[in-house]
């Protein structure tokens, strides 16, 4: 269908999926072809991008920058307290126990 295809992980809010499935069932009523939330999101990604200019996408798109920089800088935060309280992160690795040597040692 498709000649240049690049598979993508989208990460989407519950209400956001949820509309786009409503519009998918919609567009599946009106057309009365079988429209899934693949090509939903396919065309309001191309329409999206056509509206480059359009105030209400920039805000939109300004906004979710900035929550994604508070999350960032909230995470950083807390592994500076982290390692400042002596907490190993995640990233860590653990020193590794000594065993006993089989023999005495």
């Amino acid at each position: 269908m498709f000649e240049n295809e690049t598979r993508v992980l989208l990460v989407l809010p519950q209400d956001v999926l949820d509309r786009a499935r409503v519009l998918a069932g919609k567009a599946t009523t009106a057309l009365k072809l079988p429209v899934s939330l693949q090509i939903v999101l396919r065309a309001l990604i191309e329409e999206g991008l056509k509206r480059a200019g359009d105030r209400g996408l920039v805000a939109n798109i300004e906004a979710q920058a900035q929550t994604v920089r508070q999350i960032r800088r909230a995470a950083r935060a807390a592994k500076r307290a982290a390692i400042q309280r002596g907490d190993r992160g995640p990233t860590e690795p653990r020193p590794r126990a000594r065993r006993a040597q089989p023999g005495g040692r």
